[in-house]
């Protein structure tokens, strides 16, 4: 089977297609990757939906390596809101 691995960072991202064996899992295509021992990935998504070591891999499936948030979202949409002029 082929499967897309996406890892990125602010302003760059890295994607790779690997083929693996049917059943493979995740922590497998890390391993094929040779990214399991990137130390900044605190956790797995395959397309967006939250996955951990052991789950199951299909034909097609994009798994996206994620990294922590260097901003909590409400935090950057605060900080936003006080640089923008007052509407009158």
């Amino acid at each position: 089977m082929k499967i897309e691995l996406v890892r990125a960072w602010p302003r760059r991202f890295e994607a790779l297609s690997l083929e693996l064996a049917d059943g493979a899992t995740v922590a497998d295509a890390l391993d094929a990757a040779g990214w399991s021992a990137d130390a900044e990935i605190t956790g797995y998504a395959v397309f967006g939906v939250k996955a951990v070591a052991d789950t199951p891999l299909h034909d097609g499936d994009r798994l996206e390596l994620l990294r922590p948030l260097q901003l909590d979202p409400k935090e950057a949409r605060r900080r936003r809101a006080a640089q923008r002029p007052l509407k009158k």
